[in-house]
């Protein structure tokens, strides 16, 4: 019967399940979503919510003023703050990977906030020409966004972290774009973020070099609304008629194809894991698409807003908190209605043994040979349900069939004990970061604690990092900066104990990096006292920048610095040689940590890896630029970064990792090997290759693949500025006379004609072309080359006597 109820919930699309369980009844009283802008962060993170000022809405009790309002994954308030600045309307807002809240308004001002509601110092502009123009559009992803103003220029910034803004290629619509998607930097060859923008009735792929048009049978008119997958590798797309088709991003053909009941195009868009699509229009069904059958309709009476996730999509109203998700194999491997595999009948047998029945060991015989799967099916069903009851219920019958089986890894059911008691342990209302296993998974327990001591749940971090054998520094530390921060009115001596008895937890802890808060929050007493307890001296030095002013007269202390620091701490030195001006060596270092970065063998075969080692080059590049004495190592960094950039280029386009770090001719010489003459001609082209090197590279090349008919065809093209003694050359060492005979008599000088024929044992021909260079020499060692061709000797020997004769030596 539990089998029933389990799988009663479920929905089948095609042949895949699905659930939708609730996460939390919403925490908040009197939420109108729809009256809102909302951002949520994903992997359970925290939603921001504002009035939304595009809209007339009624105020009933609540303020004139807007408040920016934060709350858990489960509708707990953490803060808020009154939304007080200028610069127009908001027009998006979004969490980055670090849970910092970005804030976008109409004049181009970007705001970032913390999870406390906190604004971060400085604040960004895109630039005077969005400040002039207006943003109408903003497309976030992790780490960046790109906005759209009403001039329809594309702005982006790359990344959050440098806050560096950047314009892209205009497209030279028009109109404003129909819809816009993001592909993130990640997904691209280039490195670089490109923008996919519904124009007229197709779609352009915009990035900061340049604008391509897409080409295929999914891009037949107006596209209304797109969404990229959560690996970017799919994209979904709504059409003007009322169709939602699904290709993959290189619009090679396409992947599902449904017809709409409404061809107005959906408000949100959104992919449920990489198996179906969902769409939701206010005051309908929500709408779930998959590649086969039949559509899936979820019914709902209030506003939605849909949060994409790695492997499913939470589902937001003003009353729950929900997740739609994919049923993993393993729980539709027990649970589905009458499911005979062998991890049902293990379930089955654990209810028989506690209602003391012999079912149990008739099941247990049943599938004796399959219990080792049986239990892993068990343990990983338990993995990915949200019910505790549920859990242990699984975690049983997988203990049950451990007992039985002799070869089972022992502490599988252990580890995944472990990681289910920290997941229901934030997974609680009060924390409210409702994290299914995979999502647990890549985000990592590392970064888990960092988000948790983000929101001051410093208590919980220091058990689930002890619990997990983990350092527990970063916690202690951070609470000991947070304590200080909040402790303005407690007595310097007070506070110390206070601290200490904290800090004396963890052995090794940095004093000095406390010591170094407390002096930046005004408390240079405490920070002295704080000092004092550190064990390490070194510790205890002056700030970096003082530091490289009082090493960098003394020439003995500075050069022992670098001497070390070139070992191991490159950073450290590169802001030392910035300090000094010295420009010139922080890009040597930033070229050697691209050359070891190509050294990780996953930098092979199209790796995102070979991105960050292009920019390396390319900021060394700007370095060496900024310097008279460095113009050829600055053009020499320019073109080993414009030449990766191809071979990666290549690498991708033919998944062969043969192309990097080759030379300009190794890389021309191979693309003519593999056929790719229009890829070789680039290369030549891109960077002035020479046509007489040219001539020699393609003519090897093709001897190299024995494709005779080509190096005939390209003799002809024109007179070869090299001549024809390569040609004889390639073929000779190819072992083709056949194909050598084709160009010997085309060579202008008799001895090269004589030496060519010698080559391929041709005597009397060689005899005749050295006649005509009346060059005796050179009939003497023709002659050697024959010694073992008695005939061939007498030739020779007749026609040096007769050159003697003659008179010519």
């Amino acid at each position: 019967m539990a089998n029933v109820s389990v799988a009663a919930e479920w929905q089948l699309l095609y042949n895949r399940y699905y659930r939708k369980p609730e996460l939390y009844p919403m925490r908040w009283k009197h939420m109108d979503l729809s009256r809102n802008k909302v951002a949520c962060a994903p992997f359970g993170g925290p939603i921001a919510v504002i009035r939304d000022d595009s809209k007339i809405v009624q105020l009933y009790s609540e303020s004139a003023l807007r408040k920016l309002r934060i709350f858990t994954s489960s509708g707990a308030l953490i803060s808020e703050t009154v939304w007080k600045h200028p610069g127009g309307r908001l027009i998006g807002m979004s969490w980055t990977e670090d849970q910092t809240l970005i804030c976008i308004v109409q004049d181009g001002t970007v705001y970032r906030y913390n999870v406390h509601a906190e604004l971060i110092e400085p604040n960004v502009s895109l630039g005077k020409e969005c400040f002039e123009q207006n943003v109408v559009e903003c497309m976030f992803w992790g780490n960046g966004v790109v906005c759209l103003t009403e001039g329809g220029l594309l702005f982006g910034i790359p990344d959050f972290k440098v806050m560096s803004p950047c314009q892209l290629a205009e497209t030279g619509a028009e109109d404003l774009p129909n819809c816009m998607a993001v592909i993130e930097p990640k997904y691209t060859v280039s490195g670089n973020v490109e923008v996919l923008v519904g124009v007229g009735d197709g779609i352009l792929i915009v990035d900061e070099d340049g604008v391509q048009r897409v080409e295929g049978e999914a891009v037949q008119g107006p596209v209304q609304k797109m969404v990229v997958s959560w690996d970017g590798k799919y994209l979904a797309i709504f059409t003007h008629d009322g169709r939602i088709l699904v290709t993959d991003i290189n619009f090679k053909g396409v992947l599902l194809e449904y017809n709409c009941e409404s061809a107005l195009p959906p408000e949100q868009l959104a992919w449920c894991g990489l198996d179906s699509v969902l769409l939701y229009w206010d005051d309908t069904p929500l709408l779930m698409v998959g590649p086969r059958g039949d559509p899936v309709h979820y019914f709902h009476d209030e506003p939605l807003v849909l949060i994409p996730e790695c492997d499913g999509v939470r589902i937001l109203s003003n009353t729950s908190m929900e997740s739609l998700q994919r049923v993993p194999d393993s729980t539709v491997s027990i649970f589905k209605i009458g499911s005979t595999s062998p991890a049902a009948l293990l379930y089955d047998a654990l209810d028989h043994f506690d209602r003391r029945s012999a079912k149990a060991d008739e099941n247990l015989r049943l599938i004796r040979s399959s219990l080792p799967e049986a239990v892993e099916a068990c343990i990983d069903a338990a993995g990915h349900e949200f019910d505790v009851s549920r859990q242990r219920t699984l975690l049983r019958a997988a203990s049950y069939g451990q007992a039985f089986c002799s070869n089972f890894q022992r502490d599988r059911i252990q580890e995944m004990c472990k990681t289910l008691r920290v997941l229901n342990a934030v997974r609680d209302p009060e924390i409210g970061i409702p994290l299914s296993i995979n999502q647990y998974k890549l985000l990592t327990p590392s970064v888990l604690i960092a988000r948790l001591i983000n929101a001051h749940r410093h208590l919980l971090a220091l058990r689930i990092s002890e619990y997990l054998g983990m350092n527990q520094e970063v916690v202690i530390m951070h609470w000991a900066c947070s304590k200080i921060t909040a402790s303005l009115a407690i007595p310097d001596a007070t506070l110390l104990e206070i601290l200490l008895d904290k800090l004396r937890l963890c052995r090794g802890i940095s004093y000095a990096a406390v010591a170094a808060h407390a002096d930046k929050n005004g408390r240079r007493k405490l920070a002295a006292m704080l000092v004092e307890h550190e064990p390490r001296s070194s510790k205890q030095k002056r700030p970096p920048l003082e530091f490289f002013g009082m090493i960098q007269a003394r020439p003995l202390p500075r050069d022992l610095f670098i001497s070390y620091a070139r070992c191991y701490k490159h950073e450290f030195l590169k802001d030392f040689f910035l300090s000094t001006g010295q420009l010139q060596e922080v890009a040597y270092l930033l070229w050697k940590e691209s050359w070891e970065l190509g050294k990780n063998p996953m930098a092979t075969k199209g790796s995102p890896l070979h991105g960050p080692r292009i920019k390396l080059i390319e900021k060394a590049q700007h370095l060496f630029s900024e310097t008279k004495e460095h113009t050829f190592e600055s053009k020499a960094a320019e073109e080993h970064a414009k030449l990766l950039r191809i071979q990666h280029e290549l690498e991708v386009s033919t998944k062969q990792a043969i192309f990097v770090d080759s030379s300009i001719s190794d890389t021309i010489r191979t693309c003519i090997v593999l056929g790719n003459h229009r890829a070789a001609m680039k290369v030549k082209t891109e960077f002035k290759v020479s046509e007489k090197r040219w001539y020699w590279l393609k003519v090897f090349a093709l001897a190299t693949i024995r494709d005779w008919d080509a190096l005939e065809k390209f003799s002809k093209e024109k007179r070869p500025p090299i001549g024809y003694r390569p040609f004889v050359e390639a073929c000779v060492d190819a072992d083709e006379k056949g194909e050598a005979l084709k160009y010997i008599p085309k060579l202008a000088d008799p001895r090269e004609r004589a030496e060519a024929y010698a080559r391929i044992g041709m005597a009397k021909e060689a005899a005749d072309a050295a006649s005509q260079a009346k060059d005796g020499e050179l009939l003497g060692r023709l002659k050697l080359t024959f010694a073992q061709n008695a005939a061939a000797s007498s030739l020779f020997d007749t026609l040096r006597d007769r050159l003697s004769f003659q008179g010519v030596s």
